[in-house]
């Protein structure tokens, strides 16, 4: 039984990671109805710029992350108004091809600035445990599933209760009719690409102290997409409870069953949930009238 709660508390940790990354994928397909294949680069540049403020740097933790969220939303606005805005109204396909394109350059910028060794910083949760009972669980870890909860609180609080968060929500309901009640809707696109960035950047800060930064750390965002699909494309909530059940399945596979079961099990479980209920768990049948 220890073993099965340590492991259901890994699993829960690397899962909210996988959830912030998805929720980055669901709040730029609600509002624009485009996939970011770039999501888990931005989330690895923001891993990488942890380590250049607060290692390299110097700078105090908080200050650090602070400055990182500040950065990468200014860089996913840059995103959206310089690779995206000049190709939306084309097909599909070739904005697809465009974000894995700039997955692509994102990967090997990374290579040339910060280079191809694996880099870690310190946090002020590292090395640290808390006991309960014969469980012990790692700070970092910890650190992960609280801050998640944070930021989900946050980020129900602001489109519940401001009005930019009312606006976001109109802008991806009905663009054309948000347009017409005033809103400026191609603003409200470069935020939720800003926002999106943001959350992708604490999703790297909050995993550097677990795992290496390299350049090949926004493959995690391959994990991600399924998570997105698993909880429902179009539900925030569904992001991040999809993101923690791969991470859960992911965790219990890699323990109990045979090596090399670790990286599939999570794609078998979203595959039978989708053929169960092909809209996710969190998600709605929408009706469009043509």
């Amino acid at each position: 039984m220890i073993d099965f709660l340590q492991q259901l508390f890994s699993g829960v940790a690397l899962g909210c990671v996988y959830g912030l990354i998805a929720l980055g994928f669901v709040l730029i397909y609600k509002a624009t109805e485009v996939v970011n294949f770039a999501q888990g680069e931005v989330m690895m540049i923001g891993a990488f710029l942890s380590y250049t403020f607060i290692s390299t740097l110097g700078l105090n933790y908080w200050l650090g992350f602070a400055m990182c969220i500040v950065c990468m939303a200014i860089i996913g606005s840059l995103i959206e108004r310089l690779v995206v805005r000049p190709i939306l109204g084309y097909p599909q396909f070739s904005i697809v091809m465009a974000t894995i394109g700039l997955g692509l350059v994102l990967r090997a910028l990374a290579g040339i600035i910060w280079g191809t060794d694996d880099l870690r910083i310190e946090t002020p949760f590292t090395g640290g445990v808390v006991k309960v009972g014969q469980l012990v669980l790692s700070s970092d870890s910890l650190s992960i599933i609280v801050a998640t909860a944070v930021l989900c609180a946050v980020l129900y609080a602001f489109f519940r209760f401001t009005r930019l968060g009312i606006a976001m929500q109109a802008t991806s309901q009905n663009m054309l009719a948000a347009y017409y009640m005033g809103i400026p809707v191609k603003r409200m696109f470069s935020l939720i690409w800003s926002l999106s960035a943001a959350v992708a950047c604490a999703a790297g800060v909050l995993l550097a102290p677990i795992t290496l930064i390299h350049a090949n750390l926004g493959f995690l965002g391959i994990k991600a997409f399924p998570a997105a699909v698993l909880g429902g494309f179009g539900s925030i909530p569904g992001a991040v409870a999809g993101g923690i059940v791969i991470g859960i399945v992911e965790s219990m596979s890699g323990f109990y069953l045979p090596e090399g079961f670790k990286d599939v099990a999570a794609y078998i479980v979203v595959l039978a949930v989708l053929l169960w209920r092909p809209q996710g768990m969190f998600g709605s049948n929408a009706i469009k009238k043509v």
